[in-house]
């Protein structure tokens, strides 16, 4: 197939993408395409960054095809966020649409200099020659453990390369129904078009629990009211965590990020949180009901180089029996907290 590209089927395409922001259903996952061309428009910001490639059509009329790669964020701590700039003629692979729009979602940039800039963690070269990229501090596979002192207090930093606490959000391969769905759950799902809601549309923020699958760092902070605040670099968002039970807002309404209360269990903070005005268990289409309860486990190893995460989610509205998932965060020194600043894209 020809539209001012050459398709190549992937053999061993890496499922790192975020695959947030309607990226679902976008593009397509199980396949590989390369355009090249002139940058003429580039926006570096979160949730993604953006570009306008000016390319040659199979009759040679130009062909603009849009172009979505990670965030901003994502880019700095690869430390390749200046290393495009409009007017570069470049060489582009990642993933081709899964419609006849001319739009690709980049993991591989040939720079006009010979480098390959990897777009993500945990990729392999494309074209062979020297690369720049996935030498960050995101490619850690192992925490730092020389502050066992800060305990859960600390910044945590997500592994792009590890487990997913939603499987099928990256996974193309995931089989959804493998959930155990009440039969009216499976009839809303059957009815989700994502492209219409568009959950996690451009900076519309999500809700809990598909809050807590975001690729980016978190951080535990104790407030001098004897609370937590978890801040959530995606959205710059804050879920406050109340320790003291009597300080919570009595009959509070019903809220994105719902209402969150903690408790000790040795080391391991436990947060159950209900309330929440948040219709989605996942992005995917999976619904939430107005009875859910989640209720999650943050195990920080006595080193602190890791964090251990468990989500069990009770909704008999949705789910035959509770669902209990799992992922983690390492610990690495240095990683801060970034702005995150979504714009909508013009």
């Amino acid at each position: 197939m020809r539209r001012a590209a050459t398709w190549l089927l992937a053999i061993a395409l890496p499922l790192t993408a975020s695959a947030h922001h309607s990226f679902v259903n976008r593009f397509d996952r199980k396949s590989s395409g390369e355009i090249e061309g002139d940058i003429t428009e580039l926006l570096m910001r979160n949730p993604h960054t953006y570009m306008t490639i000016r390319s040659k059509g199979a009759k040679g009329e130009s062909v603009d095809w849009q172009i979505e790669t990670g965030s901003l964020s994502l880019l700095r701590r690869l430390g390749i966020e200046g290393a495009m700039k409009v007017g570069d003629h470049i060489k582009v692979a990642g993933y081709p649409p899964a419609s006849d729009k001319h739009e690709m979602y980049a993991q591989h940039i040939l720079l006009p200099n010979g480098t390959e800039l990897l777009l993500d963690t945990g990729l392999k070269p494309h074209w062979g020659g020297p690369t720049s990229g996935d030498k960050s501090l995101l490619a850690v596979r192992d925490g730092d453990p020389s502050r066992p002192d800060l305990g859960l207090f600390r910044v945590w930093t997500f592994i792009r390369s590890g487990p997913r606490l939603f499987p099928e959000v990256v996974d193309p391969t995931f089989n959804v129904q493998s959930y155990p769905m009440t039969d009216a759950a499976r009839a809303t799902l059957a009815k989700f078009d994502i492209e219409k809601s568009r959950p996690t549309g451009n900076c519309a923020p999500k809700g809990m629990p598909t809050l807590m699958e975001q690729p980016y760092p978190i951080q535990f902070v104790k407030r001098d009211d004897g609370n937590i605040a978890l801040r959530i670099e995606e959205y710059d968002l804050e879920r406050i965590v109340y320790m003291r039970p009597e300080t919570a807002p009595k009959n509070a309404p019903r809220s994105l990020l719902g209402q969150s209360v903690g408790r000790w269990d040795g080391r391991v903070l436990v947060v159950t949180t209900t309330r929440m005005s948040w219709p989605y268990f996942s992005q995917v289409g999976i619904p939430q009901s107005d009875v859910a309860e989640l209720v999650e486990r943050f195990t920080p190893t006595e080193d602190g180089s890791r964090m251990d995460y468990e989500l069990t989610v009770t909704d008999p509205k949705t789910f035959t029996k509770p669902v209990t998932l799992h992922m983690y965060w390492i610990w690495v020194p240095g990683i801060e907290i970034l702005p995150y600043n979504c714009k909508e894209r013009e």
